[in-house]
């Protein structure tokens, strides 16, 4: 194992589990600066995460040990993803390979596992939350996958860390097809980190929950895990988005540094996108990502139609 490939895989998993509540952080800040308040401290998510982890849990009943299991089977899921995640083109390998695939079954691990606790319990709000999360689901997976082809396209491969590389090329950046995975990646990070337009995640109103709704029965430790899981999501996809999307040519050093600036200038467009934009209604949500699938074909077509390669 090299130097390169250890760092990357420490940055990763460190960062991946220490880092990603100052991601959410930093866009509740920049969000709530941009609307003239002061806001929470890029710290409140730690402090939160705190209080939850000294409160005790509490279990609804009825209740299976599937509703026991679901934010154990959530926080893993996640954990698993970050360790697949490349850094700067370089990835540690703890034998579980880089399949962009089995990324894409992993974050859907993680969202089922609270779909089916929401059902465990029955609770007609948690329920409604994960049938709008489930309607998301169809949407956003299919979105995801069409997304990695075209990004898998320029050297014929679904291992991140060669998507990385490709990214890398300059010959890559200049390909229609790119800059159209590009755009409806855009999509994708609103929707799995539950950001407006799609989703509101400062509600505190039922009827409009989607990704917080599956959370209501959950206290104490449970919670907090399901909320470090939530924050995890987020480091994922912007970390790819980094790494697939942004082209990050030069030495690993400098490729460092693009990861670095990337998450930040990403949090502050989604902080930046959240105020400017209001939730808009929830049947309208598939048109929106099926406008980021009909990017996609087009991006398809424009590879095939300029010959692959």
């Amino acid at each position: 194992m090299s130097l390169q490939n250890a760092i990357a895989g420490i940055v990763q998993i460190a960062g991946g589990v220490l880092l990603s509540p100052a991601i959410v952080g930093l866009i509740q800040h920049t969000k709530a600066r941009m609307q003239g308040r002061p806001g929470p401290s890029i710290r409140q998510p730690y402090r939160e995460l705190a209080r939850l982890w000294g409160k005790s849990t509490v279990t609804p009943q009825p209740h299976t040990v599937i509703y026991l299991l679901a934010p154990a089977v959530s926080a893993a899921s996640a954990l698993m993803a970050l360790a697949l995640l490349p850094t700067a083109g370089h990835a540690l390998d703890l034998g579980l390979g880089h399949d962009a695939l089995v990324l894409v079954g992993l974050l859907a691990l993680g969202r089922f596992a609270l779909a089916l606790a929401a059902w465990d319990t029955g609770s007609g709000f948690s329920l409604m939350g994960a049938g709008r999360e489930l309607m998301f689901s169809a949407f956003v997976e299919g979105l995801l996958l069409l997304v990695l082809l075209l990004l898998a396209l320029p050297l014929g491969s679904t291992d991140l860390v060669s998507m990385s590389h490709a990214a890398s090329l300059s010959w890559v950046s200049l390909r229609p097809a790119h800059w159209a995975a590009a755009l409806a990646f855009g999509l994708l990070i609103l929707a799995e980190t539950g950001r407006r337009p799609l989703d509101n995640p400062d509600t505190h109103l039922e009827l409009t929950m989607v990704h917080e709704g599956p959370l209501l029965e959950y206290a104490g430790r449970d919670l907090a895990y399901l909320q470090w899981a939530a924050a995890a999501r987020h480091w994922i996809v912007l970390v790819l988005g980094c790494e697939l999307v942004i082209p990050h040519p030069g030495p690993f050093v400098a490729q460092l540094a693009v990861l670095a600036g990337g998450l930040v200038t990403l949090s502050l467009a989604l902080a930046a996108c959240e105020t400017m934009q209001a939730k808009m209604r929830v049947l309208r949500v598939p048109l929106l990502l099926g406008f980021g699938s009909a990017l996609c074909v087009l991006g398809l077509a424009s590879w095939f139609a300029g010959g692959a390669g």
